[in-house]
């Protein structure tokens, strides 16, 4: 079985060449690495040094775009989705292709998890994807997990059979990022297929630092997610993702309250302490260096979730990026 590892990618730079140098790595016996840049690195990239990498240059389009430019010419039975910002482990695609024994498994997923290495504000912001408080029953995505049958899986580290994308017409390139969604839809719903999370097909994920960089990131997917629960309501109307949203009208509507009805004072001002405390517990059991950066982000998280669900939920059209 022959494996196409696609890296759609803005411009050649250092995180995207740890990519590929672990990608080379693998032990698999037979697969290929297409990059998707949007244009030629020139002289940065020396076609001899590996003929298994390939250079797609596709444009200023985005990821979606790009992974369907990458199936026409990909020639792997299994499409292997992998961000330029993320590296596999040595065994990532022998343990992940086993999954493919079971004719009824369109695709498969595994944890992406923060590097040791990086720096302490994008472990901190690991920390905070990472955290019940934040990801609830969704932390499996983060660090390793049960294995599992998902319905919903982000294309960060993510397998699918050429011939599945092939019969959906590849990604709904409208959305980005929730093309995922809608694929992972399709396969679960439409073709009723199987998607497997498997713990053993690890990749490691550099994050955006706190607090700009995995803020912009946090209210992009919410507000991708308030309108899908609109329009995909199969995976996207669930209880948990009114959840900050829920708790920032609390908040904000609460404090108005209990300004005008101080019987209500007390209670409001012990639910705020509470939710604080929990919040600071968790940061503190990250360790002395992570309890303020962890716990700020938790509840800048949660905050900015809120508002951008809200905002993608109110949406009547969201535009293509």
């Amino acid at each position: 079985m022959t494996v196409s590892i696609i890296i759609a990618v803005k411009n050649w730079q250092s995180n995207l060449e740890e990519c590929i140098t672990y990608c080379r790595r693998l032990d698999f016996p037979d697969f290929e690495i297409l990059v998707l840049p949007d244009e030629h690195p020139g002289q940065v990239y020396n076609p001899q040094e590996d003929s298994r990498v390939r250079l797609i240059p596709t444009g200023a389009v985005n990821p979606a775009a790009k992974r369907d430019a990458a199936l026409k010419t990909a020639r792997g039975q299994i499409l292997a989705f992998l961000d330029d910002d993320a590296y596999p482990l040595k065994d990532w695609l022998s343990r992940a292709v086993n999954n493919f024994t079971d004719d009824d498994v369109a695709a498969v997923g595994g944890p992406a998890v923060t590097p040791p290495q990086d720096s302490l504000m994008c472990q901190a912001s690991g920390m905070v994807y990472s955290s019940p408080l934040v990801s609830s029953k969704f932390v499996y995505r983060y660090i390793p997990g049960k294995r599992r049958e998902v319905d919903d899986y982000p294309s960060c580290n993510f397998l699918v059979r050429k011939a599945v994308m092939a019969q959906l017409g590849g990604f709904n390139t409208e959305f980005w990022p929730g093309e995922d969604t809608k694929l992972c839809l399709d396969i679960t719903k439409k073709l009723g297929l199987k998607i497997i999370y498997d713990p053993s097909v690890l990749v490691y994920h550099h994050r955006r630092p706190l607090f700009l960089g995995h803020l912009k990131q946090i209210a992009n997917y919410a507000l991708h997610r308030g309108y899908f629960v609109k329009v995909f309501p199969q995976t996207s109307r669930r209880p948990g993702y009114f959840v900050p949203t829920v708790f920032l009208f609390c908040v904000v509507f609460g404090a108005a309250l209990s300004f005008f009805v101080s019987a209500l004072r007390p209670v409001y001002l012990f639910g705020l302490s509470l939710y604080l405390v929990i919040v600071f517990i968790y940061g503190l059991s990250k360790g002395p260096r992570f309890v303020l950066p962890v716990s700020l982000g938790i509840i800048t998280t949660h905050f900015t979730y809120g508002l951008f669900f809200l905002k993608g939920l109110l949406a009547k059209k969201l535009l293509n990026k």
